[in-house]
């Protein structure tokens, strides 16, 4: 696991001959890679969105409770898990149309590994701010494109004129499947598990929180002071 991890990322072609090697003689030799590595992005959201917080105006953090990021962290490992299953099975029906003949558990092994970016991108969670999400997305997104379209002619024996069509397609399923399993995901754990969140609400020097904050009432202090300055009649 750790080998192919490693040339992956320094070394990708030469990691998908090493790959499709080791899926001959084991056909689910993937199931540690995706199991073990899915864990990195769910940890670190649970530690981000509990320890961390973020922040939607100045001086003032938001956290969840245990229950609710733990909760998070664990819709978003199953969906992690099932997406690449999804994935898997699609890659396979797509592949009668380029002659390839991959099995299925190849196909899913094939889209874990793909993947591996995103589960590094999970280190951005946390510290969850906006902009890192971004980066990280897209540095990802970018580097499993690269990783999808050399992987294709090794791991699938594809012949080179099918590999932009083949990979185009992948890529546009994939989006498709990521979207229709986060939105649902996002939704049921919002709607159905009702998540409880932490504020840190900033507090004012004069008045103390600004919920203590006195408020004026129409027709209240003001009026009443013009009312006595007002001569007698």
């Amino acid at each position: 696991m750790i080998p192919h991890f490693v040339t992956l990322l320094t070394r990708p072609d030469q990691a998908w001959a090493d790959i499709r090697r080791d899926e001959e003689k084991n056909s689910s030799n993937y199931l540690v890679h995706l199991l073990l590595w899915a864990l990195l992005p769910a940890i670190c959201m649970f530690i981000g969105t509990r320890y961390v917080g973020w922040s939607l105006v100045e001086d003032e953090r938001i956290w969840l409770d245990t229950r609710s990021a733990f909760q998070l962290s664990a819709l978003i490992y199953i969906t992690i898990i099932a997406g690449t299953f999804i994935m898997g099975f699609f890659l396979r029906w797509m592949s009668r149309t380029f002659d390839a003949r991959p099995t299925f558990n190849q196909c899913v092994g094939f889209i874990a590994y793909v993947i591996t970016p995103f589960f590094l991108a999970g280190l951005g969670a946390l510290y969850p701010t906006r902009w890192i999400a971004i980066l990280v997305l897209v540095a990802a997104g970018a580097y499993s494109t690269y990783l999808l379209f050399v992987g294709l002619p090794t791991f699938m024996r594809l012949d080179n004129r099918n590999t932009f069509l083949y990979g185009a397609c992948t890529w546009g399923v994939g989006l498709l499947v990521l979207v229709n399993l986060k939105v649902p995901m996002i939704l049921f754990w919002m709607l159905a598990l009702d998540p409880t969140y932490e504020r840190d609400i900033p507090q004012n020097q004069s008045y103390g929180f600004e919920e203590n904050r006195p408020q004026e009432e129409p027709g209240g202090v003001d009026n009443e002071r013009r009312f006595n300055e007002r001569p007698n009649e």
